[in-house]
């Protein structure tokens, strides 16, 4: 998710017939708190359409979002002033590989949106040899992904990474670095908006990891709040994959002209369903691709051996039935 880097609870009850002769009163919806991050942006469509059609509200719910970078929101979860965060997964897999009680619960892309991209002719990761690849800094998800496509390839030490912060489509438009480390749904977007070709190296053999979704903690998963948001959500994914024009028209009052565009939208929607999803749920992560990912990251060490990616998800709340 690009630039990953958000609870009051008021009970409600359920709606009850009033007595004969008197007007039914609505039991108050139940507020719950979702962090975005990053600022209000186009990535988060399935989301905003969930609340403007009113998926959140048919569950009983209120939902207030929160943008901010994920270092911040995470902390926020694990105080209960907030109820969920969309992060990438490597945000719950190390809260929680470091005592915290969190789990990812639904993903919204179902492969990482991480690519490397250049305007220089790139087919392999063995062309990056000697050559300078731009990453935001040595955290997140591109960082996890870009080790891991330079390890299968053994080019450890012979690619020099530098720290460019989130310019990557500047940096590499000046040739300031060879390649970066960006989003297929973002940077290559504008790239070939701008009439550029643009040449890409998808890490997910390397890395298949799923991309950035919904992650609570456990004592949400203890009632049936989680399921009801995370049914709510599923259905703004499928009405996102469904239509992506009308689903960014009810979303971009949200996000505003600055927040992306529609062919940003597009080039998302195919990380959002795939043959997985069509058999199991909107949401749904494949347990395959969940067990590549962590054993990447305990070979890189970053958890240790023996680490079990069934500890860090769960597809207990998708309902099969929204694909």
């Amino acid at each position: 998710m690009r630039r990953l880097l958000l609870l009051s609870l008021a009970l409600g009850g359920l709606n009850v017939a009033a007595p004969s002769g008197a007007c039914a009163q609505s039991a108050p919806a139940r507020t719950v708190n979702i962090g975005l991050g990053y600022v209000p942006n186009v990535q988060f469509t399935p989301f905003y359409v969930a609340d403007k059609l009113g998926y959140f509200k048919a569950e009983g719910l209120n939902v207030k979002f929160q943008h901010g970078y994920v270092n911040e929101l995470m902390p926020l979860l694990l105080q209960g002033k907030l109820d969920f965060v969309v992060g990438d997964p490597e945000d719950a897999v190390f809260a929680r590989n470091q005592g915290a009680d969190v789990r990812y619960v639904m993903a919204m892309y179902q492969k990482t949106p991480v690519t490397v991209f250049s305007l220089r002719p790139l087919s392999s990761a063995a062309d990056l040899r000697g050559k300078t690849l731009g990453i935001p800094g040595p955290y997140g998800s591109t960082y996890n992904a870009v080790q891991a496509l330079l390890d299968s390839a053994g080019l450890e030490g012979d690619v020099r990474l530098a720290n460019i912060g989130f310019t990557q489509l500047d940096a590499v438009r000046a040739g300031r670095v060879d390649a970066a480390a960006g989003y297929v749904n973002n940077e290559v977007v504008q790239l070939r908006a701008l009439g550029q070709k643009v040449y890409t190296l998808d890490v997910t053999a390397a890395y298949p990891m799923v991309g950035a979704g919904l992650i609570t903690t456990g004592k949400n998963l203890s009632g049936d709040l989680a399921r009801k948001v995370v049914r709510a959500s599923q259905r703004g994914l499928k009405f996102t994959v469904a239509d992506p024009a009308r689903a960014f028209k009810v979303a971009q009052p949200v996000f505003g002209s600055a927040g992306g565009t529609l062919d940003i939208l597009r080039a998302s929607v195919p990380l959002i369903a795939s043959a997985y999803t069509a058999r199991n749920g909107l949401g749904a992560s494949d347990p395959a691709a969940w067990t590549k990912a962590v054993a990447a990251l305990v070979k890189q060490g970053k958890l240790p051996a023996g680490a079990r990616a069934t500890d860090f998800y769960t597809n207990a709340l998708v309902s099969k039935t929204v694909r």
